[in-house]
């Protein structure tokens, strides 16, 4: 079955422009056999995974007005190996199968990545000492590549390295990967099956006949009812466990605060460079991006309020201390962006992934910054679990194939694509100098599967705004194509 293409709405995709002729909208009479509430990386990758699945009606159910808007597009970016992982753990185990799946879609769908490897850096005698006890536990985890450097060989690979580091555990397959296009691609491919996507629709509440009949999802824009439900809403996983009557774990956001510089801090940084890790996570790094810019953070701090997205003072200032330290030079540079964000920390090391089969209910929670890496290994597991309770799945299909736009810095754009531009013009006109972003991206964008719900996912899903003057240059322009585009949905004619 082959799907539309890019620049064409499908018939009954529901999408911020209001739902189009022929979809089940909030409020219909259609009972659905499988919905997912969460349409971040995770949720769009179960979506995706039971779209395959032809026989099934699946939505996608998403608070927001864009996939991917929660946590999904605030991490650090890294497909992980899973050296480091709880040996054993559900995580350790998806995580693993995860980087494999993940690098070898990323390669087919065209999201870049590059396998820049990392490098664990001792920066005292006891960090120095617990590298070899790393290794080992990177081998328990089926990683057998890593070695630990000493501080000759880590100074000849990252030259620009602070001074007083003793060694480090080179991990030679860690990588860095576009977080923005991956849950795109995911929910993408999900609506190009049939999967109907419902943004701007909180779940507030969830209810069910005493009869065991179809749940009913109370959203922002009407109820939806379905047979089977997967709670995958990341922040807010144990709010819509409670509605379902689980207490089995509480969410703790833990916000990431990080910095982003400019593209000429690029060439101070070879690798991922990771501190040892505590308890409360991977620590503060240095990383670049498939984007061309430098990376500095996370923070770890545990909050009581999921929207506190905000950066702080004292998060970017102790961020500042640990980036002196890290790469003394990185703090010359200028800073492009900085954002925060929330990961969703239980009270359990390891993801709460569970299924309630006389409910016909899974939960989804617990998945922090590694989900990004297993979301296609937690969709087969989830879809699994769902057909080990009761589900009647039918024969998997081969989904529509598809190609994302590539936004890594190191593949030619569509700027420099001479044969490209003779074809359409649109594509060597820039709109963002900064990031070297064509009007014909921006078109394509604009009227693709799943269109951006305003400027920063169109920024998302093109670069545009993302760069040095933050859309002070290009900003008025793009509002002026997005509303446009808006008028063009509406029935308005307006030329591009």
């Amino acid at each position: 079955m082959n799907g539309p293409s890019d620049t064409a709405a499908r018939e009954g995709e529901v999408t911020r422009y209001g739902p189009l002729p022929g979809a089940a909208a909030p409020g219909s009479s259609v009972t659905y056999d499988v919905t997912v509430i969460g349409a971040g990386v995770v949720g769009a990758a179960i979506a995706r995974e039971l779209a395959r699945h032809r026989r099934l009606r699946v939505a996608l159910v998403e608070g927001a007005g864009d996939v991917g808007d929660g946590t999904s597009k605030a991490n650090t970016a890294i497909l992980h190996t899973g050296f480091d992982a709880t040996p054993g753990t559900l995580e350790a185990r998806l995580v693993r199968e995860g980087h494999k799946l993940l690098g070898a879609y990323a390669a087919e769908c065209g999201i870049a990545v590059e396998p820049v490897g990392a490098l664990l850096v001792a920066w005292d005698e006891d960090q120095l000492a617990a590298l070899p006890g790393l290794a080992a536990k990177a081998a328990r985890n089926g990683y057998d590549a890593a070695r630990i450097l000493d501080a000759a060989e880590l100074y000849a690979r990252e030259p620009q390295l602070g001074p007083g580091a003793l060694g480090a555990l080179a991990v030679p397959d860690e990588s860095i990967v576009d977080p923005f296009t991956t849950p795109l691609a995911y929910a993408t491919q999900a609506v190009r099956a049939g999967v109907d996507l419902h943004l701007n629709s909180p779940v507030r509440n969830v209810s069910r006949a005493a009869d065991g009949g179809p749940h009913t999802l109370h959203t922002g824009r009407g109820a939806l009812r379905t047979r089977w439900l997967v709670n995958a809403a990341g922040l807010h996983a144990d709010t819509v466990d409670r509605m379902l009557g689980r207490t089995t774990f509480t969410v703790t956001p833990r916000r990431g605060q990080l910095v982003v510089f400019d593209k000429p801090a690029r060439d101070l940084v070879r690798h991922i460079l990771l501190p040892v890790p505590t308890a409360l996570g991977k620590g503060v790094l240095v990383a670049p991006t498939v984007f061309g810019n430098v990376l500095l953070g996370p923070t770890a701090e545990d909050l009581d309020d999921k929207t506190a997205t905000h950066s702080t003072e004292q998060g970017l200032t102790a961020l500042r201390v640990q980036g002196a330290r890290i790469l003394p030079d990185l703090l010359d540079e200028e800073v492009t962006t900085v954002y925060a964000g929330l990961r969703a920390a239980t009270e359990e090391d390891d993801y709460r992934i569970d299924a309630w089969a006389g409910q016909q209910y899974v939960t989804v929670g617990g998945i922090r910054s590694t989900g990004l890496t297993a979301s296609l290994a937690i969709a087969a597991h989830v879809t699994g679990l769902l057909a080990d309770a009761g589900l009647d799945l039918g024969a998997p299909a081969d989904l529509p194939p598809l190609r994302m736009p590539h936004l890594g810095e190191r593949s030619p754009r569509p700027y420099q694509d001479a044969e490209r531009i003779a074809a359409d013009p649109d594509y060597g006109r820039i709109v963002c100098h900064c990031e070297r972003v064509t009007l014909g991206e921006i078109r394509d964008a604009l009227t693709s599967t799943v269109p951006p719900a305003g400027l920063d996912g169109l920024r998302r899903r093109t670069r545009a705004r993302g760069g040095r003057c933050q859309g002070f240059h290009c900003g008025a322009g793009l509002r002026d194509l997005l509303d446009s585009e808006l008028s063009r949905q509406s029935g308005e004619s307006r030329p591009w």
